[in-house]
Order: structure tokens, then sequence, then C-alpha cells
């Protein structure tokens, strides 16, 4: 975004009361925000509770300078730039309406009760290798999240997805002015928001008011919303009764998974999804028919649908005490999502005995008195064993349900955890958010006693996406998994990478590749550091050698005609100032008489390692590598008649020296949630987070020591936690005595005395915890890049020393 304030003002049709001109590159209505600035246009909102007007002189303080405004606080007149308005909301509304209609690419628009961002999140998982995505982030889907996520738009983006959040009538015509639409797809029509509207009909009418204007509208058929459709538009449907579908479907449960049996046109094929809840199912076919309608072709949609994974922890299977499992639903409480929670209990559940604990139910559109008796009876055809109702108002219902006791709040209901007797049996936790019922869920769930490394997928795409978006269209990209992922792991995020259609994956030893290629991997891997005994090898299962020697090179063509191979690929590794592996420019008339018109090798590609890219302190020496590159490389084409990749950037390369992208890129540390610049750092997100518990908690006197050779002494009664990790897994002995610090429900813990082979000790005096709670080593805080500054050391150390013995855990949020 960069637009002038003075196009703005034409924009909004507002008065402007300036004091110079200015281009905007930033919308903000948050004024905690870092990142306001001199060039961020506020939009001072007015809500029931909180009039941002009186932000602004504080905002001034800080470096903003253009405000959208109702009206000019006193005193300010004459210190920035006022556009004045007669509604700020109708103006941020104006405002993405005239920047959405500045871009022409396809745009998804979801409306409906459940699943809008489920079915976004997957609709972004599996159309992203093909498409530069735009979507709302999180669940903005309001009248005020919807234009903040237009206006996050750039020129890179070919596809948005916008969700559309609507709680009463009237909301949807400005919804749909912002998002315009292109295809349209309505998800289940629920009980959510029903007190909004006078019934169904206009519930669905309103929702339809999204898709005015769409080429095309995507939805389960149902002869209900078939009557308000207009008979403009355009459908695409699917159905699992009515074979006048555009997409007919049967359903099969297979263990874990649904077979699902598609008719469309004259063709049939089976996917399969891993799910057997019906708003997975509903959620899913949503998807699938938006790649039948892009024109994917059936092994692609196979193959896609079937990594689709939970969003947002909902509906999340967990070990509870006392041999129980948990389905924790913490975090909403409507009749609909009840109904689909009570089918995901049925299906799930590991036990015959099923208990429920449920709190008030909001937004069902009905009086108490019917809403709970058809709750009453929902409860009684699933079988449920006893409920626990929390809350005043299902109090007040009691005696409709079998088997029930109440409480009148959460807390209430945790001092009396013990007394109800939770044992083998399946429990479902449904609440609203504003009941907490996640305190209910650590109360119940299993203390699991293991350190392990959760990894965060999403987190590693976004990091993707964030230095692809610094690449020119026809670069290449080729992502590092050497190291065991640079210690996070190596399969998982192979297999990520080859889902994001990555160009290449680097390793160092050919022992990495071979497990890449065994486990399944089919992407191009370069192996970077090959020795000679590995060449066999590497021919066997495919991998492409980095050479970087006379030595290696006649080594490997005397393996590759004994084998007869035909222009195997290698990689050519040039020296142009690191001084650690790679051919120097006198070494080059004799690699070009080797390799010229040998038919055993192809030049895949030729590369060289930046050795300062991270520090602009020495940006004359890596332009002279630059330089050096591209004098040695172009000879090398021009003797040798060849055009291979050329690559010479790492992820600091990537952002520090973009003229010299070439061919391709290697992305290292920066897809792990690391850079070396602060200002990049907060753009991208953490990765790895290493977690341990408290195994003990002691209580030491004044002049008692903790550890080996007495390294910490109390000076007063201290608290003391053990921590289950140590040198063995990777921590540092460096890092104990005072230096480091874990992070115990949120608050900094002292590591005191030596860290041991295999734990480590905290002071916990201050701190309000106990024996099993969580314990972050490192991740957010402290991060590593924290860790390596104390240590004076770098990331890459920090990431990659962590044992193998150390269990990795991959989720997707």
């Amino acid at each position: 975004m960069a637009l002038s304030i003075q196009k703005i003002v034409q924009i909004l049709h507002a008065k402007w009361f300036g004091i110079n001109d200015a281009t905007i590159d930033n919308i903000s209505i948050d004024s905690r925000s870092l990142q306001n600035g001199s060039q961020t246009l506020f939009f001072a909102l007015v809500g029931p509770n909180n009039d941002a007007h009186v932000y602004i002189s504080a905002l001034i303080e800080k470096g903003v300078q253009n405000f959208v405004v109702t009206h000019i606080p006193e005193n300010l007149e004459n210190n920035a730039n006022f556009l004045v308005v007669a509604n700020t909301l109708d103006s941020l509304q104006l405002f993405a309406a005239y920047y959405r209609n500045l871009f022409d690419f396809p745009v998804i628009g979801l409306t409906g009760s459940n699943g809008k961002t489920i079915v976004k999140e997957w609709l972004n998982f599996l159309l992203s290798p093909d498409y530069n995505i735009i979507r709302s982030p999180k669940s903005y889907n309001s009248q005020v999240g919807v234009p903040l996520s237009i206006v996050a738009i750039n020129e890179k983006h070919n596809l948005g997805i916008f969700e559309a959040g609507i709680s009463t009538r009237n909301e949807m015509e400005k919804l749909e002015t912002i998002i315009r639409p292109t295809i349209g797809i309505l998800t289940n029509i629920g009980s959510a928001h029903d007190e909004g509207f006078t019934g169904i009909g206009e519930k669905i009418k309103e929702k339809l008011k999204l898709f005015q204007n769409a080429k095309i509208l995507i939805y389960h058929k149902d002869k209900t919303i078939d009557a308000f459709i207009d008979s403009k538009l355009k459908t695409f449907s699917w159905s699992f009764k009515d074979e006048g579908a555009d997409v007919f479907i049967t359903k099969k449960l297979d263990f874990d998974q649904t077979l699902l049996k598609i008719r469309h046109q004259k063709t049939e094929f089976e996917i399969k999804i891993p799910f057997q809840d019906e708003a997975s199912i509903e959620n899913a076919l949503q998807c699938m028919m938006a790649l039948l309608y892009f024109s994917y072709d059936a092994k692609t949609i196979k193959d896609r649908i079937g990594l689709l994974f939970p969003v947002e922890m909902r509906l999340k299977l967990k070990n509870g005490i006392n041999n129980t499992t948990l389905i924790d639903d913490s975090y909403s409480s409507d009749f609909q999502s009840l109904k689909i929670a009570l089918d995901f209990l049925e299906s799930q559940k590991q036990y015959k005995k099923k208990t429920l604990i449920l709190s008030d139910i909001f937004q069902s559109g009905l009086s108490n008195e019917d809403l709970y008796s058809k709750v009453s009876h929902l409860i009684v055809s699933n079988k449920i064993d006893r409920v626990i109702g929390i809350g005043e108002t299902i109090s007040a219902f009691k005696n409709k349900f079998p088997n029930c006791v109440t409480f009148k709040n959460t807390e209430s209901c945790i001092a009396a955890i013990h007394e109800l007797n939770f044992s083998n049996e399946t429990i479902l936790i449904k609440g609203a958010r504003t009941f907490h019922f996640e305190k209910i869920v650590a109360a119940l769930e299993e203390k699991t006693h293991e350190t392990v490394l959760e990894i965060n997928l999403n987190a590693i795409s976004h990091n993707l996406n964030f230095y692809k978006s610094k690449l020119k269209p026809a670069t290449k990209m080729m992502a590092m998994v050497k190291a065991f992922g640079y210690g996070s792991g190596g399969f998982e995020i192979a297999k990520l990478l080859e889902h994001h259609k990555v160009d290449y994956l680097g390793v160092a030893f050919a022992d990495e590749g071979i497990s890449l290629k065994t486990a399944g991997i089919h992407l191009p891997i370069m192996v970077l550091n090959p020795e000679n005994t590995s060449f066999s090898a590497i021919i066997q299962h495919q991998l492409e050698p980095e050479i970087y020697s006379m030595k290696g090179l006649n080594a490997f063509l005397k393996i590759a005609e004994q084998k007869k191979l035909n222009h195997f690929p290698i990689h050519i590794k040039l020296d142009t100032g690191m001084h650690r592996l790679g051919f120097e420019e006198e070494n080059l008339e004799e690699l070009i008489a080797t390799l010229k018109e040998n038919k055993l090798v192809t030049v895949k590609s030729i590369l060289s390692h930046m050795a300062t890219s991270d520090d602009l302190n020495h940006r004359d020496f890596a332009l002279s590598q630059i330089d050096l590159f591209e004098k040695l490389s172009s000879k090398l084409m021009r003797e040798l008649r060849i055009k291979p990749i050329r690559h010479i950037l790492n992820t600091s390369g990537i952002s520090n020296f973009p003229d010299a992208q070439y061919d391709m890129v290697r992305l290292g540390i920066g897809l792990y949630g690391v850079s070396n610049d602060v200002r990049e750092q907060k753009y991208l997100e953490n990765v790895g987070t290493l977690k341990s518990i408290i195994s003990q908690i002691r209580t030491i006197d004044a002049e008692e020591s903790v550890g080996y050779g007495r390294r910490f002494v109390a000076d007063k009664t201290t608290k003391i936690a053990t921590i289950p990790i140590g040198y063995a897994d990777g921590i540092s002995r460096h890092w104990g005595n005072g230096v480091g610090f874990v992070t115990i429900n949120n608050q900094k813990a002292t590591i005191v005395g030596s860290i041991c082979m295999d734990m480590l000790m905290v002071d916990v005096s201050e701190i309000n915890c106990n024996e099993g709670d969580q314990v972050i080593i490192f991740g957010e805080s402290p991060t590593v890049i924290y860790m390596a500054e104390q240590l004076q050391t770098i990331p890459y150390e920090i990431l990659t020393s962590i044992s193998q013995r150390v269990k990795r855990m991959f989720y997707r949020e």
C-alpha cells in the first residue's frame, strides 16, 4: 500500500485539516500497536465502551501523523493531519472497498453459521502450493475485521479467501461491498446468532447477500436454501441425498477415516479424509468442491484432502486422569455445535461411560424452556450417562437432565473435581469462552512427564511464504533440511516443503538424503558435503552431489563410468572468499577440461557461499564475492556451453542482496523462524518450542547448596524446582549458574547451580507452581536468539544441539 493522504481525502470525502502531505502504507485501529508510525493512517473508531479519539495525543507523541476522526481533539489542530468524517467505521469500510477494487484476482467469500474459519484455513492449505493467498487472519470476519483483512492485500497476491460473519440483518451488504467475492462458499447454517433474525429464512437471505455479484456459489444442496437463491446466480452444489446436485457423494466410515465416493459429471473417484465427525466431513467437502471448481484433477484432490488437519485445537482428543479420554471443545457453546460435538463423542469414545460437562448455552434464538428441552432430548438420544452443568441458567433446568449435578460457576466445579470421581469414561467438555473451561481441561488432563520439542508446521509455512514474497517470480527456492532440519526434524518438514512445491531440498551428508528418499520424499535433494565413499549410495538413491574439488570430481566420474551413467546431475561449488570448500579461479581450466564433452554428468547448478551476508559492515566483501561468482560462473557457462541454475544467496542474502538472486536461493535458518535482522525478525513466526515439566519442588534453607560442586549456595530460604532436561539433551552447561532461565506459568525462573546430564534446577521462590507444571526451555521466552546472545554463539548451535532423544511433536494450529 502506498497512497497519498490527499488521495485518501478524496476516497473518504473527508474534510482535511493538515500540516503536510504524506504517503500512507499502513492502516491501524489499535493504539497499542508497535507498528504505528509516521506513515500509518489511524482510524479513531468509536464503540459503546471505547472512543479511540482519547488516544490521539499519545499517538502523536509516538510519531503517528495521520488520523481519520469525527472531530479534532482539543489543542491538537496543528499537530497532525486530520481527515474529518461523519463516521469513522463507515470510512474504514469505504476505504477498504476502494482498496479492494484496486486488485483483480479471484476472491473466495465464505459465510455461514459454522465452519467458516476451518474451511478458510483448509482452503489456504490446499491451494497455497499454487497461489499466493491473502486470507482473513484468524476470525477477522466482522464489520471491523473484514476491512482490516482486505487492506492487507498486496500486488503479489493472486487469490483471496475472506470470511464474512454477521449477527443480525442489514450487515452483509457492507461486507459484500468490501470483499466483492467472485467465488462464494456457504458453509453450515446453524443456530448461532438466531436472536438477530426473525427466522431461518431471514438469516439465509441475509447471508446470501454476500454472493449477489459472485460468479459461482458452492453450497450443500438444501431445499430451504434453494428457495432463497437468486435464479441469476450460478451454483455448484453437492449432496449425499439429492442426485440432482452437481456433485453426488456417498460415504463410508473406514477405521478412523471416512471414505467418500465422488460422482461429478461423467467421472467418479474416491477420496479419504482423516475425520469421521459430520462437521469435518462437511467442511472437507466444501474444500473439495472448491478444488473441483478450480479444475484440479482427482489425484491431486485425493492427495491434498488426505492431509487435512484439525484447526484451532477444537474437538481435540486428550488423555485424562484415571483412564479417561477428554474431548476438548472448551471455546464454544451453541445448540448446533453441541449436536456436532456429541456426534464426535460417539465416534471417538474409548470408554462405554459418557459424561458431558456443559455450560449455559448462548445464541440459540430460543426461549430457555424450549432450548433446554431440546438439549435434554439431544442428551438422552445420545445416551449420555451423566451431565455436569455449569452456569445459573442450566442449573435452573437441572431436572431436565438424567443423572445431573450442576454448579453456579467453573471455580466451584474445579473445587469439586475429586468428589466427582472421574474414571474409565469419555468426557466431552463444552462451554462458552466466558466460562473458561480450559481450566477444567487442565485439571482433568493427564500430566505427561516427558520433554518434547514442539514444531509448529504453520509457522514454517508462514516463514517460507515470507521469504518467497521477497523473490522475483522466476527465482527458485532450495530449502535446507540438513542437520535433522536444524534440529527440528527432517521428514515431517521435508514433506511440508514438498507440499509447498519448493524446488530443491538441501542436506549436508548422504545419509540425511537417503533417509528422506527412503521415507518417500520425491523432491530433488542436493548433498552439500558428500564424502567420496558415499558416491555409490548417492547414485543409488538418486541424490545430487555437490562437487567442490578435482579429487572429488574424478572420484565421482570414475564411479559414474563404472555404472555407465548418462548426464547424472551434479552441482559445482565455487570458492569466492569463504575459503571452506569449492573450486578456486586457478582450478577452472582443469575443471573445464575435465567436464567438456563429458556425457557421464550434467552440471545442474553452479553455486557459492557468502561469508558475510548477515553483516552489512562487510558489504563490500560480500559484493566482491558476488562479482567473483558472476565472473567464474559465467566463464564456466561460456566454456562448457551450458545454462545451469546459479545460486549464491542464503537466508540473510535473500534480504540483504536481492539483486543477486540469480536463478535460485537457499533458505536455511530463516525457515525455522530466525533472522539476523532485528527488523525482519518480527515478521517471522517461532517454529520450535522446547518444553518439559517440573519433576520435584523442594525448599532449602540459607547456606544450603544445589547441584554438583555447590556452585549455588542459597542466601535465604529458597524454593527449588528440578526439571528433567540437561546437557545430554543439548542444553549447554554455560546456560546454568544464573546465566539462563526457563519460563514457568509466564514467569522467569533462573537456572541455579550447574546443569546436570539429565536435569537442571531453577529458583521458583516467587512463582506459584506445582510439580507437573509445564516448563518452557525455549520458544517465545527465552528465544533461541536471546540464548545465543547470552552464550556468545549463534542460534544454529542452540537448535542443532537438541538431542535425538528429545521427542519431536509436530502440529498445526
